[in-house]
């Protein structure tokens, strides 16, 4: 006699699958013989005035008439402020060999890249510099770099 061609586990894979697809079959069934169908009525959901998602329709008396030119559609432009151009901050990285180092602002506290070109005086680590920013391919730039004394 012959043994089988299937391992144990090429049984059990197809047991599996099997079961797998009898259980689908089974809730599928179930599922369309529960009558509750999706209707486009269950699946409405409205916004009341507060911007919560809600099941019931609003009240047409509490509507409230909106005028055109009071819709924003872009982001509201904020005050125009006169700021100085020539920030101060201290050199806390500066690597001469290399041509480059980073500034933190004084006001802001950010980290400013700086390249040597921009400077006007050979510059330090721990120098207070003045300068003036600009938009550089990876970020803000330091430009016109000089020592404050």
């Amino acid at each position: 006699m012959g043994r089988s061609q299937e391992s144990f586990n090429k049984k059990e894979v197809r047991n599996k699958k099997e079961k797998k697809r009898k259980d689908k079959e089974k809730k599928r069934l179930a599922r369309k013989n529960s009558g509750k169908g999706n209707s486009l009525d269950d699946m409405i959901a409205y916004v009341d005035e507060h911007g919560n998602i809600t099941d019931t329709p609003p009240d047409p008396d509490k509507k409230e008439e909106i005028s055109l030119e009071d819709i924003q559609i872009s982001v509201p432009r904020g005050p125009l402020e006169a700021s100085d151009p020539v920030r101060k901050g201290t050199v806390t990285y500066f690597n001469s060999s290399k041509g480059f180092g980073f500034i933190t602002d004084k006001e802001t506290k950010e980290s400013i890249f700086v390249h040597m070109n921009n400077t006007l005086e050979d510059i330090r680590e721990g120098n207070l510099v003045s300068f003036e920013v600009e938009r550089g391919h990876k970020g803000l730039v330091a430009v016109k770099v000089q020592i404050v004394r």
